[in-house]
């Protein structure tokens, strides 16, 4: 089991703290926990973005290169696209990713 931390757009908020297996998308794992604030519309397929997470700057590192279909998919985010914007179906959890944290946005919609 690996631990992610997502806080949510409002800091006064309590952060949500999963304990998730290694091998599915951190998209799949925030809904498999009803965690609200992932919509996850289109089910992991890559043709919508409202799975959109900031991801922590120490953490980018980490990641696999994003892919140019997500790259293109993160134009159509609700909130403003920042340095650490991806989307959650895309990023597979791993080992490596244990203590992973993700603020979400304001909105998906």
């Amino acid at each position: 089991m690996i631990t992610i931390h997502l806080q949510p757009h409002d800091p006064t908020r309590a952060e949500h703290t999963l304990q998730v297996q290694p091998g599915q998308s951190l998209m799949q794992a925030a809904v498999d926990a009803n965690l609200t604030g992932i919509q996850a519309d289109c089910g992991g397929l890559l043709t919508c973005a409202t799975c959109h997470v900031l991801v922590q700057k120490d953490w980018l590192s980490k990641l696999p290169t994003m892919s140019s279909d997500e790259d293109g998919m993160l134009a159509f985010t609700a909130q403003a696209r920042e340095p650490g914007s991806r989307l959650s179906c895309q990023i597979m959890l791993t080992e490596a990713l244990d203590g992973l944290q993700i603020t979400l946005p304001e909105s998906q919609y």
